[in-house]
């Protein structure tokens, strides 16, 4: 009995794979269950099999493009005219007054026997070797540098922003390791909201800041610098001045004008491209450097941080050439070390400089939080400039530079007015345009995408459907009711031997 059930079984799974392969919408399966010859049935199947597997080929493409996540860049461009005007920074381009410098730094030296002069009216080449030495030390000791800079009310004669005046009260202070103390316009200010800022359309005016400098080059400190004049930077309100390496540089006795047009660049996060806005706790250390600014996460300044904190754990102090980068939280801690400088001679800073950006391990390890901003605005800049004719306002700037802090050379009384043409300067910072140029980084391969691309190359080369994978689910599900409905017969049965 049990020998003839058999190929009954047999032909009843058989039926129900025939009957699939023959209404499937997958090409080559009705060939196959319908060939009436060896040659017709091996013809059909070597073809499903060769198709089935370019397929795959493809199939598995598809799906391997979609996991290196391509993307490609949209550029748009938006007409905002309620856009914030820009944050502008500056600095005298020499960091530090003679006349306040010249006499603590002699004492320097002749305590140290490096010198013995009592002359307090200007330094030798010789005693200008030792000037960072002085400023490392006083570092060290803790004691402020601010008497030794150039004062914003010293340098700052007139200010204007959409022809409204405006003061020194509006300007944030910060310290460059290269430039000393500069001044920031429209950067925002912590615990404010961001209407504090002004907006490009204030006032009702155009977009202008006038701001006329006056630089006291006769008061640098000699052999220091090459060149008199200011430093200046045009960057985002919520972004680190990163004047020294992207500043540039403005000559006195010019109107200088620049031009800018604001740009933005939007970049994918994870797992597109590493790109993050994340601050972690040293570089918040290091923001307490611009104390009433509230910045964002900035890669550079990031990698400053972490530089100062590899030479530390490798020198026990920082490199001194970044000064103004103190702060320092070690790997694993939350504790913030207020780090001392190397000394100019050592060569231990430089050499762990050198170590950690010629490894992309170290760099890894080191410097895991400092990827690429998510968000970066940047300026494209124009910049002309003018010769001054002020022979009108000749006496009220020699009264505002009589009055400032900073001493007069010993000739004023008889060359005041070629020291005006000497050391004054005008800049207009103007916006140029309303329009907003953003390149937005989108995924140019989604899920949709790989989907289709999936559908196109079954449907071309063996033509799956989702309805061919419902009519496979199908046959499986008939196939396994059928199993189930054997078994209950065969339980039936022994049931029925054993109750007779």
């Amino acid at each position: 009995m049990n020998n003839e059930s058999k190929p009954a079984v047999h032909r009843r799974r058989r039926s129900i794979i025939r009957e699939f392969c023959l209404n499937t919408s997958t090409h080559a399966l009705p060939g196959i269950a319908r060939s009436e010859s060896m040659h017709n049935r091996l013809f059909w199947s070597i073809s499903f099999v060769i198709f089935t597997g370019i397929m795959i080929y493809f199939v598995t493409i598809s799906i391997i493009n979609y996991f290196q996540y391509p993307t490609t860049i949209d550029v748009s461009y938006d007409n905002d005219w309620q856009q914030y005007f820009a944050a502008f920074s500056f600095c005298n381009i020499a960091p530090f007054r003679s006349d306040r410098f010249i006499e603590p730094f002699l004492n320097y030296t002749n305590a140290l026997n490096l010198t013995d002069t009592n002359d307090t009216t200007t330094i030798t080449p010789y005693q200008a070797n030792f000037v960072d030495d002085f400023i490392f030390h006083k570092i060290n000791s803790n004691e402020t540098l601010e008497d030794y800079f150039f004062p914003l009310s010293s340098m700052l004669f007139t200010c204007s922003y959409n022809f409204q005046s405006c003061s020194t009260a509006d300007f944030i202070s910060f310290i460059s390791p290269t430039y000393g103390l500069c001044h920031t316009f429209n950067a925002k200010w912590k615990n404010t909201s961001e209407n504090s800022l002004r907006r490009g359309s204030a006032y009702g005016s155009v977009s202008v800041l006038t701001l006329g400098l006056y630089i006291h080059s006769y008061q640098y400190l000699p052999y220091l610098s090459e060149v008199t004049g200011i430093t200046a930077l045009v960057h985002d309100n919520t972004q680190i001045p990163n004047i020294d390496s992207n500043g540039i540089e403005l000559e006195p006795g010019r109107r200088h004008r620049i031009g800018y047009r604001r740009k933005r660049a939007k970049f994918l996060s994870s797992p597109y491209t590493d790109c993050a806005n994340k601050i972690s706790r040293s570089f918040n250390a290091m923001l307490e450097n611009y104390n009433q600014a509230d910045y964002n996460y900035s890669q550079t300044d990031c990698l400053q941080v972490c530089l100062q904190t590899y030479v530390y754990e490798k020198c026990g102090c920082i490199n001194p050439y970044l000064w103004n980068i103190r702060s320092i939280v070690l790997p694993g801690t939350d504790k913030v070390i207020f780090a001392p400088i190397c000394n100019s001679s050592n060569d231990c800073f430089s050499t762990a400089s050198d170590e950690l950006f010629t490894s992309a391990t170290y760099i890894q390890n080191y410097c895991s939080d400092c990827s690429q901003e998510c968000v970066i605005n940047s300026f494209a800049l124009q910049t002309t400039s003018s010769m001054l004719n002020i022979d009108w306002k000749l006496e009220s700037i020699k009264n505002f530079v009589e009055n400032s802090t900073v001493s007069l050379p010993n000739n004023w009384s008889t060359t005041w007015q070629q020291h005006i043409y000497e050391n004054y300067l005008i800049v207009n910072v103007i916006s140029e345009s309303h329009i907003i140029e953003t390149n937005t980084q989108i995924s140019s391969l989604g899920i949709v995408d790989v989907i289709s691309n999936i559908g196109g190359h079954t449907g071309l080369w063996i033509g799956i459907s989702f309805l061919s994978i419902m009519e496979f689910i199908e046959m499986i599900y008939r196939l396994i009711r059928y199993q189930l409905h054997l078994i209950r017969e065969s339980q039936q049965r022994k049931i029925n031997i054993i109750q007779p």
